[in-house]
């Protein structure tokens, strides 16, 4: 009896470790399910680094999102390159990337000193914007799906309070943990430097043409965007550089805001036909007005890469803390201005997939 109450007892421990099992799979694959459905699924990840102190607390994480476009992949290693030689801080890359690029970042960081770095490789499915975006912008290359990754933030970092967003185009000079520590005022779920912040620019930005306004970003000639009240005239900002409050960002549901003006815009064509022709910026523009935080402006020097006869002079460029060629002429293609500011971190791929275009290259 002895012997058969002990084989009892273990039967039932047994079956409870294995209802615990079943409980724990269930739940966390729910979790995984809605995530993948929401447009992102984890590929791979080293969360290491290099090496830890194990001794040693560990400094909080700085966690910087960028995205990986095929094609445009040497863009962001030399962001990244950037971020990792200029920071003592203890940074998480989250590398987002579509499905046919995965492997190819992978190897491009494990193949070159970035394989020191703390950083996940997330893959995107565009399946998310189904529905969400017209096909008809005056700007054609700004369709690509991984431009709208920003706008999905919360579904992707689901352990950190606050999380810097960085477009591929862009080089940091400066120590990323200072842009961490931008305060973001209550109530406010981004921070962002806004098109008026540095008048040292304005001579720069009126010489080639560029839109420093609402009026270039929304189609002021619909009434649903005169009904809006917003002044033509109103300063804007670029969202290729922000830090955000992703526990404010949830609770004022900033995603769906988003996606309840691509859909309008998908209806009524508020911002396609804009002529700054942009497809994530007007989205970002009408959520966040008069409702976000400001950056430091140098870091935050763009405009770059709108013309290639477009030039800062050298001690401002030495001074900022980040450059961005947000525009049409990339410094990994020809013409572009300041490339030689971009090159100094460029890697060049394991691959030889991507190369750099030059004169007589």
């Amino acid at each position: 009896m002895a012997l058969l109450r002990r084989v009892n007892q273990i039967l039932l421990l047994l079956l409870i470790a294995m209802v615990c099992l079943i409980f724990y799979n269930k739940v966390h694959n729910k979790a995984l399910r809605k995530n993948v459905k929401a447009g992102f699924a984890p590929a791979f990840e080293n969360t290491t680094g290099e090496e830890e102190e194990e001794e040693e607390e560990e400094e909080e994480e700085v966690p910087v999102v960028i995205c990986a476009a095929e094609g445009r992949i040497g863009a962001t290693i030399a962001a990244i390159n950037s971020i990792y030689s200029n920071s003592d801080g203890n940074v998480l890359f989250y590398i987002v990337a579509m499905a046919n690029s995965l492997q190819h970042v992978r190897k491009w960081i494990e193949n070159s000193k970035l394989k020191k770095i703390k950083f996940k490789v997330i893959e995107f499915n565009p399946m998310v914007l189904r529905g969400k975006v017209r096909s008809d912008s005056s700007r054609p290359e700004l369709l690509q799906p991984l431009n709208f990754v920003r706008f999905y933030l919360p579904l992707l970092i689901l352990k950190h309070e606050k999380v810097i967003y960085l477009d591929d185009d862009v080089i940091v000079q400066g120590d990323i943990q200072d842009l961490y520590d931008t305060k973001i005022q209550p109530g406010h779920a981004a921070a962002f430097a806004t098109d008026c912040d540095l008048p040292s620019t304005h001579e720069m930005v009126r010489s080639i043409g560029m839109q420093t306004t609402y009026m270039g970003f929304l189609d002021y000639r619909k009434q649903a965007v005169r009904d809006l009240g917003i002044s033509p005239n109103t300063c804007s900002f670029n969202p290729g550089v922000f830090v955000a409050n992703i526990t404010e960002w949830k609770r004022q549901k900033i995603t769906k805001q988003l996606e309840k003006w691509m859909l309008k815009n998908v209806q009524d064509n508020l911002y396609s036909s804009a002529m700054a022709g942009g497809v994530a910026t007007p989205p970002m523009l009408l959520v966040f007005h008069q409702k976000h935080s400001t950056i430091n402006p140098m870091w935050h020097i763009r405009h770059l890469g709108w013309s290639p006869d477009a030039r800062y002079s050298e001690n401002f460029l030495q001074e900022a803390q980040l450059l961005h060629w947000n525009g049409r002429f990339k410094p990994w293609d020809y013409p572009c201005a300041h490339q030689e500011l971009w090159e100094k971190w460029y890697i060049p791929d394991p691959s030889g997939r991507f190369t750099i275009m030059r004169p007589n290259s």
